[in-house]
């Protein structure tokens, strides 16, 4: 039995499913402190803050990500290197633009910022995206070496950090949401040491960067940027879109709420997705067309029986997920468009139209598609753009803006499905079939595994 568990620990997927785990219930237990701590004008500023720290980020590492993944599959030790070089090197020139730019703005913009959710999050990232930059690109790397217990250890060190002091300032601090954003800074510049420390990040390559493998980064790069930023955009446009409405900053703590489940859900999908990507992109490398389909039918069968699984719990339990998350103040709301409890139950069905949509994506990228790929994102987001001005200025409904987000995903699917389709023969049906095929073979397994385990008693 012990060499079973021990087996299945050092699994990839494993590996991968406990680093987002970490992530995930660490966020989400923090989340909820801050929810319950911080007044609704205060919490929105943090959500705008993470909400478009993550945007910026894609655009920072979006650039060179998945080229880096899909190039280091099968590449030579000295080719290794000279990619991680250029990987270091367009990462700190990015980062260096979009700080400059931010600061001007900030800048000439002043007045207009200063009196809006976006202060807090156009005066500090500039600084947060140095301090960050080094684990980030450890992430990169690592991932695409596939190295997923190290990336399991950075993940917790800077979660698990930050959410000991987010405890602690529950019960003694009681910090500002200013001060909170300082100790996020603190947290992330001990991350970034170990790793540099380490040699995790690929700063001591950064002299082996040339034309070619920046060329080959960037070529790469310049569509799945845009793809990371869209699909970034797809789940942080609602927020960004009702903070400019008449609904107001309280709509924007309560939306973000909800959008915390769709979090959730992409535990288990950006899991896989990591262990999927680098598995596809080499087949596809080695001419294995035949890999890359049966890779691409096992993952999704195998995840969207899952997301049924977990939509039907979510569906069920909306209401108990509120009070987990926020506590009762916005389960009390009186107002039609802040049903907060038809909202979840809106992202439960949403749940379950992720896992091909994601796959799909995955799928052209690692053909070498990603203009294809980005070509289906931009059609996404502005299906959802156009779904949210709607929601919001012609309805004042969240709702509306909730149900956008199952049209936009569904197109997505239908585009998908369209493209893969001119490389192989995509199949609906076969995706099902797969996952029957996928969990049979699990509870086969299961079985000859517990008649071993008794008869090695007997």
């Amino acid at each position: 039995m012990y060499q079973i568990i021990s087996k299945i620990v050092r699994e990839d997927n494993f590996l991968s499913l406990a680093g987002n785990l970490v992530i995930a219930v660490l966020g989400l237990a923090g989340f909820a402190l801050l929810a319950r701590s911080l007044d609704p004008e205060n919490f929105a500023q943090w959500v705008i803050f993470i909400s478009g720290g993550s945007l910026v980020e894609m655009l920072r590492f979006g650039i060179t990500n998945n080229a880096l993944v899909r190039f280091l599959s099968g590449a030579s030790k000295d080719q290794s290197e000279k990619l991680i070089g250029s990987n270091v090197l367009i990462s700190l020139i990015s980062t260096a633009i979009i700080a400059l730019v931010m600061i001007m703005a900030n800048i000439f913009f002043k007045d207009a910022i200063s009196h809006s959710v976006y202060e807090l999050f156009f005066t500090w990232y500039p600084l947060l995206a140095f301090i960050n930059l080094p684990w980030n690109n450890a992430l990169i790397v690592l991932q695409a070496k596939m190295e997923y217990g190290k990336i399991l250890r950075i993940k917790a060190i800077n979660s698990g950090l930050f959410f000991s002091f987010l405890v602690l300032n529950t019960i003694l601090l009681n910090l500002s949401v200013l001060e909170l954003v300082w100790a996020l800074l603190l947290v992330n510049l001990i991350t970034s040491l170990l790793s540099i420390f380490k040699g995790w990040d690929g700063l001591k390559y950064i002299k082996k960067a040339n034309k070619t493998t920046n060329s080959t980064l960037l070529n790469f790069g310049k569509y799945s940027t845009f793809t990371l930023i869209g699909t970034n955009l797809l789940r942080n446009a609602d927020l960004i879109i009702i903070s400019i409405s008449p609904l107001g900053s309280a709509a924007v703590a309560l939306f973000s709420i909800p959008l915390k489940l769709t979090e959730l859900q992409q535990i288990p999908l950006r899991s896989f997705a990591a262990t999927a990507f680098p598995k596809m992109s080499k087949a596809s490398l080695e001419g294995n067309v035949k890999e890359v389909k049966n890779l691409f039918y096992s993952y999704s069968g195998g995840l969207t029986y899952l997301f049924v699984f977990i939509s039907i719990i979510t569906f069920v339990f909306a209401e108990q997920f509120v009070v987990l998350v926020s506590g009762y103040q916005y389960l009390n709301l009186e107002s039609s468009e802040f049903n907060i409890v038809s909202l979840v139950r809106i992202f439960s069905v949403y749940g379950i139209l992720l896992p091909i949509d994601r796959m799909t994506g995955i799928g052209l990228d690692s053909i070498n598609r990603p203009k294809i790929n980005a070509i289906k994102v931009f059609i996404m987001l502005l299906t959802n753009i156009i779904g949210d001005v709607i929601s919001v200025f012609v309805f004042e409904s969240l709702e509306m803006v909730a149900i956008a987000t199952l049209i936009f995903t569904s197109v997505g699917i239908g585009l998908g499905a369209y493209f893969l389709n001119k490389e192989f023969n995509f199949s609906t049906i076969e995706i099902f079939k797969t996952g029957n095929r996928f969990y049979k073979s699990l509870w086969e397994q299961f079985i000859r595994t517990r008649k071993e385990l008794k008869f090695s008693k007997n």
